[in-house]
């Protein structure tokens, strides 16, 4: 249920005929940001949610990776699904050399419940600081001190222009930090404002890391988003090594036109003219971040 007590809507669904990209894409190249969802037959919804999944599945994910010739993905868990993380557990055991996951967890996880995550594939947690549901900072930072022996990472959701110290606020974190969506910027105040300035301070302290991802999730160019092309280029600039890709599929609660991923993954190619600049962000920073190569 939503805040009020309704059934939230169903959001609307991906392209499922997903246009090849226009370039070569390497091989090993990773998906960083996607989520699952059910069915829900089997993995129950969580009663505080704020939408409902489209009707797509881990297939159709998968299907999508193999459009685009992408070898690998990362499942983000959502609040759809709340703590309860067996539908990425499950994928992730399915294809374990393809997939990585982050978790959804809370205070009550032990050492035993973080292991046994670890072992499935999940490589770091989140927190959701724009709806604000789940942990939330003072709470990340205090988890981040028990995960960090596993290595994992903290994954947050936030709008970087509410955070414009944020290289302070998350640079003395016990662990990574990575920051979704380019930190959401707002075109409006371009990637001067005080908030994207400290994004870029947070990259090149070597603790943070950012998805080049979800452009239309800001952006006031739909579709297209060139008001995006001069952030993820000025990330590029300054953190290269920092730095990795993701589709964002399904793209949930998008009212806008529904983009073709095939088109998402060329703003790529536009942002990083550079094929070894593409290969780093897509194969060697995620084999780094969640561990491709090496066994679950």
């Amino acid at each position: 249920m939503d805040r009020n007590g309704a059934e939230p809507p169903v959001c609307a669904g991906p392209q499922l005929q997903t246009r090849p990209p226009s370039f070569s894409v390497p091989a090993g190249a990773a998906d960083c940001h996607a989520h699952v969802f059910g069915p829900r037959g089997r993995y129950p919804y969580a009663a505080k949610r704020y939408y409902s999944p489209p009707p797509v599945f881990l297939a159709d994910y998968l299907a999508m990776l193999d459009a685009l010739g992408l070898a690998r993905g990362v499942l983000v868990q959502t609040a759809v699904h709340g703590i309860d993380n067996r539908v990425v557990l499950d994928a992730i055991a399915a294809h374990p050399d393809r997939l990585r996951a982050v978790a959804l967890i809370d205070e009550s996880f032990d050492d035993a419940a973080l292991d046994a995550l670890h072992r499935g594939g999940v490589r770091g947690f989140r927190a959701n600081l724009v709806a604000k549901i789940g942990v939330q900072l003072d709470a990340a930072r205090a988890l981040a001190g028990r995960v960090a022996r596993l290595g994992w990472h903290v994954q947050f959701l936030l709008d970087v222009e509410s955070f414009p110290d944020l290289d302070r606020v998350l640079g003395d974190f016990p662990t990574d930090v990575v920051i979704d969506h380019m930190g959401r910027p707002d075109p409006a105040r371009g990637p001067d404002a005080p908030g994207f300035q400290a994004l870029i301070r947070l990259l090149r302290s070597g603790r943070g890391w950012t998805k080049l991802s979800a452009p239309y999730r800001t952006s006031r160019v739909q579709p297209g988003y060139t008001d995006m092309r001069v952030f993820a280029q000025a990330l590029i600039e300054v953190a290269p090594d920092r730095l990795v890709w993701g589709g964002d599929w399904p793209h949930v609660t998008l009212e806008a036109p529904m983009p073709n991923d095939g088109d998402l993954l060329d703003l790529l190619a536009v942002w990083a003219p550079d094929p070894q600049l593409r290969a780093k962000i897509l194969v060697d920073n995620p084999a780094a971040l969640y561990g491709f190569g090496r066994s679950v």
